[in-house]
């Protein structure tokens, strides 16, 4: 049973009732969600509250919660609204400050990457350092392109803007890193050998 059959299995339980079903989408997603939220620079604690309101009002919603094609884009979307939301209230820095200039796993050890292959390493140290120069919207549809693996119109509707902005910020960002010997192939090589270690 693929990914997305399972997925939409549980949905369709957690919203005729099943808390078990909940729970079990929230073990599937927890991990990529803590992930996706650290990425705006607020704290760890932060993050987890967010995404356990995210879970608690899934629950107390979920009679008027739609069906989904993607829980996955659902739920990225609903945690950056929650998160986005969060800041406001905390008056926190403007969204152009925050970080997307990584694509790193939290729990990457680097002396251990050098150590295993230091041509890795230095392609990584490359990489990361090109995309910390990119602006931040160009930073963040990289990083759901290509590292959540999400379509343009997913993108588009997570980042709440048209999908000509999201194929504008892409195209501007991989031109940007193939300005500086970078090639989209390298980027691909950096998510995999990144997702590897997670």
């Amino acid at each position: 049973m693929s990914t997305q059959t399972i997925d939409r299995t549980l949905w369709t339980a957690y919203r005729e009732g099943d808390r078990q079903a909940l729970g079990k989408l929230a073990e599937r997603y927890y991990r990529m969600l803590r992930q996706y939220g650290l990425k705006f620079m607020i704290d760890k604690s932060e993050v987890e509250d967010c995404i356990q309101e995210l879970f608690l009002q899934l629950w107390q919603n979920r009679i008027r919660i739609n069906d989904t094609d993607s829980v996955k884009h659902y739920l990225l979307k609903s945690l950056r609204h929650h998160i986005l939301q969060y800041i406001r209230i905390q008056k926190r820095k403007v969204y152009e400050e925050f970080d997307w200039n990584t694509f790193l796993g939290e729990d990457i050890d680097a002396e251990t990457l050098l150590i295993q292959q230091e041509s890795v390493d230095s392609l990584t140290k490359t990489i990361s350092a090109q995309m910390a120069a990119l602006p931040a919207r160009e930073r963040e549809t990289l990083y759901l392109r290509y590292y959540q693996n999400l379509s343009i119109p997913e993108i588009a509707e997570i980042m709440d803007v048209n999908r000509q902005s999201v194929s504008n910020s892409l195209q501007k960002a991989l031109n940007k890193l193939r300005s500086k010997w970078l090639h989209p192939v390298f980027v691909l090589f950096y998510v995999i050998i990144n997702n590897f270690l997670a």
